[in-house]
C-alpha cells in the first residue's frame, strides 16, 4: 500500500481557515433550491459556508451514489465552517474527523452583479482536507463566484466490493453532484451556470481528468484547470517510499483491483462474509472510527476505479484517443514537484538520503542496467545533495513526463494553456520540516491563488505581484477560456505540433516562456526507456 500523498491541500491546510463569522443576523440571505441560507458580508463580498449539496451518506447510504440534499424550512446559518469528511491526522495535516454527514460546499461571491463566471475548486490529496481550507476571496475580488467542495475521502470515497454499484468512484460522484448543485443554484449567488470552470490540484486535478472523460460529467463545466495533475502519470518503484511498488497509472485502478482491496478491508473489519449483500450490510454498521483504524485503509482507496458505469474507460487512454469533453484547459505543474516528497521522506524525517542509498533507489526505480545513466544525468555531490538529485530525477521522469503527455493529448483537440510554477523561494507551510530546500514544491502554488494570511505576510513584493498575476490569469480563463492579465505578459496557447510548444513560466519577476521538455530532460527519458 502506498503512503498518503501530499496534494494541493498541503499548501493551505495548516493555515487557511474561514473568515470571521461577523453578525450572522445581519448577513446576506440567498435562497437555494433546498432552502434559504444566511452568510456574512465582508469587503464587498458575500461568504456562505457549509451549504449541504447532498444528503448525508450514512447508514445504508454509506458507499452509495449521493442523493439530493433534504430541503429545510426557515433560514439556515451559513456563517460557520462545516464538518470535514472522515479522515485521520498525518505528519503534514494534523486534522481528523469522524463525521459522515459532510457533503457541504462553500460559496464566496461578489456582493453585486449577476451572471458572473463560477470557479469550482476540488481539493487534493484524497485522504485529508476539505473545501473550507481554501479561501476564495482573492479570486472573488476579480469577479468570480468561487465554490469549494467537500467530498468523501479515502475508504469512504474509493471503497469497492463485489456487488457494490459505483465501486471506487463515490468521491468522484460527490463532485458530480456538487457540480449539478452549482448548475441549479449559481444564479442565486450571481453566477452564470453556463460559465462554470472546474479547477483542482494533484488528486483534485486527477479527478478533473476523470470528469473530462466521465459520461455523467458532460455538460457540467465549460473550462477546466489542472494543477500538478496526475491523470497521465505512472510511478516508478520507490518513488513514493522505499518498498512502494511501481504502478502503471498513478491514480487509476481497475474495479477488480479495488474490489480486492475491499475484500481485504472487509476481512480486517470482521465482515469478510461470502455473501456480498451481507458483507456490505455488516460494513455499513461498523463505526467510522473503527473503519479509520485499519492501518492501510485510507491509502488503499486513494485512487479512482475505472471499468464501471461512472468511469467506463481508463481516463489517460481516453485522453490519448481524444475521447473527452471539448473544453478549454489550463494545465501545469511546479518546477520541483518531487522535492516535497523527497524532503519529507528523508531529510525532514531525520534520515538524510546518502549517496549510497540514492544509488540503491535508482536501481530499484529504473533497473540496474539503467541506473548508472540516470545518476550520470542527475549527479549528486558538491552543492547537490542526494535528496535533490533523486527529487530531480523523479520530478522529470514521473511528474514532468506525465504533465507533458497530458498537454500533448489535450492540445490535439482543445485549446490548451500550459504553465510551470517556478518560484523556488515559495513560502513553506508544513510542520516538521528540517533545513531542506524545497524549491518550487508540489502544491506550493496554491496560496498564490487562494487568500492565505500567513503567506501574504511572508510574500516579498515580487511574490505578491506574482500572486496578483496568477489570480488575474486564472480569473480571465474562468471568464473567457483565455488566461490574460493587464500589465502582465501574453500567454499563448500550447500547440502540440510546434517545435517548442509554449509553456508559461510563473516566477517572481520572470513570467515568460520556458522550454519545458528541455528543462526536464524529457528526450533523455525517451531514449532511456525506448524498447
Amino acid at each position: 500500500m502506498r503512503p498518503v500523498r501530499c496534494a494541493a491541500v498541503l499548501a493551505a491546510l495548516a493555515l487557511l481557515g474561514p473568515a470571521p463569522a461577523g453578525d450572522a443576523a445581519a448577513g446576506p440571505v440567498v435562497r437555494t433550491d433546498t432552502g434559504a441560507v444566511r452568510g456574512t458580508a465582508e469587503g464587498g463580498l458575500r461568504l456562505f459556508r457549509a451549504i449541504p449539496y447532498a444528503a448525508p451518506p450514512v447508514g445504508a447510504h454509506r458507499w452509495a451514489a449521493p442523493r439530493p440534499a433534504t430541503p429545510w424550512k426557515g433560514v439556515r446559518d451559513a456563517t460557520r465552517a462545516g464538518p470535514l469528511c472522515p479522515q485521520v491526522p498525518n505528519p503534514y495535516a494534523r486534522i481528523s474527523s469522524v463525521r459522515e454527514d459532510c457533503l457541504v460546499l462553500n460559496v464566496t461571491a461578489p456582493a453585486r452583479g449577476a451572471r458572473r463566471p463560477v470557479l469550482v475548486w476540488i481539493h487534493g490529496d484524497g485522504t485529508v482536507g476539505g473545501g473550507r481550507f481554501f479561501d476564495g476571496r482573492r479570486l472573488a475580488e476579480r469577479g468570480l463566484v468561487v465554490v469549494t467542495v467537500n467530498y468523501r475521502l479515502g475508504v469512504f470515497g474509493g471503497f469497492a466490493h463485489p456487488g457494490l454499484p459505483g465501486s471506487g468512484t463515490f468521491g468522484l460522484q460527490d463532485q458530480q453532484e456538487a457540480l449539478r448543485w452549482v448548475r441549479r443554484n449559481a444564479a442565486a449567488f450571481g453566477g452564470d451556470a453556463e460559465r462554470v470552470t472546474v479547477a483542482g490540484s494533484s488528486f483534485g486535478a486527477a479527478a478533473i481528468t476523470g470528469h473530462l472523460t466521465a459520461p455523467g460529467s458532460r455538460g457540467l463545466f465549460r473550462h477546466a484547470v489542472l494543477s500538478s495533475g496526475e491523470g497521465m502519470m505512472d510511478m516508478p518503484a520507490a518513488a513514493m517510499g522505499e518498498g512502494v511498488p511501481a504502478y502503471p497509472w498513478y491514480t487509476w485502478r481497475t474495479v477488480r483491483e479495488m474490489e480486492e482491496a475491499g475484500r481485504r478491508t472487509a476481512a480486517a473489519l470482521g465482515c469478510g462474509l461470502p455473501d456480498a449483500a451481507r458483507a456490505l450490510e455488516c460494513l455499513r454498521a461498523v463505526p467510522v472510527g473503527r473503519v479509520l483504524g485499519v492501518p492501510y485503509v485510507m491509502n488503499a482507496f486513494q485512487a479512482f476505479a475505472y471499468g464501471g458505469e461512472v468511469l467506463p474507460e481508463l481516463p489517460p487512454r481516453a485522453l490519448a484517443a481524444g475521447r473527452f469533453a471539448r473544453v478549454p484547459v489550463l494545465s501545469g505543474a511546479t518546477r520541483d514537484e518531487h522535492r516535497l516528497f523527497a524532503g519529507l521522506m528523508y531529510d525532514a524525517a531525520g534520515k538524510p538520503l546518502t549517496g549510497e542509498r540514492y544509488a540503491a533507489l535508482l536501481r530499484t526505480a529504473f533497473g540496474a542496467s539503467r541506473a548508472p545513466a540516470v545518476r550520470a544525468e542527475y549527479p549528486d555531490g558538491g552543492s547537490v545533495p542526494p535528496a535533490h538529485a533523486w527529487a530531480a530525477a523523479v520530478t522529470d521522469r514521473m511528474w514532468a513526463r506525465g504533465t507533458y503527455a497530458q498537454h500533448l493529448a489535450l492540445a490535439r483537440h482543445v485549446r490548451t494553456y500550459a504553465y510551470e510554477f517556478a518560484d523556488r523561494d515559495a513560502p513553506w507551510y508544513l510542520p516538521a520540516a528540517g533545513p531542506f530546500d524545497f524549491g518550487a514544491y508540489h502544491a506550493g502554488d496554491t496560496p498564490y491563488l487562494f487568500e492565505e494570511a500567513e503567506a501574504r505576510r511572508r510574500f516579498t513584493p515580487a511574490q505578491a505581484r506574482l500572486a496578483d498575476a496568477m489570480a488575474d490569469y486564472w480569473a480571465a480563463f474562468a471568464r473567457d477560456g483565455v488566461p490574460a492579465a493587464d500589465g502582465f505578459p501574453r500567454w499563448p496557447a500550447f500547440e502540440a505540433g510546434a517545435g517548442v510548444p509554449y509553456t508559461q513560466s510563473l516566477a517572481p519577476g520572470r513570467i515568460g516562456p520556458v522550454d519545458y521538455a528541455r528543462e526536464h530532460r524529457l528526450a533523455f527519458w525517451e531514449r532511456l526507456e525506448r524498447p
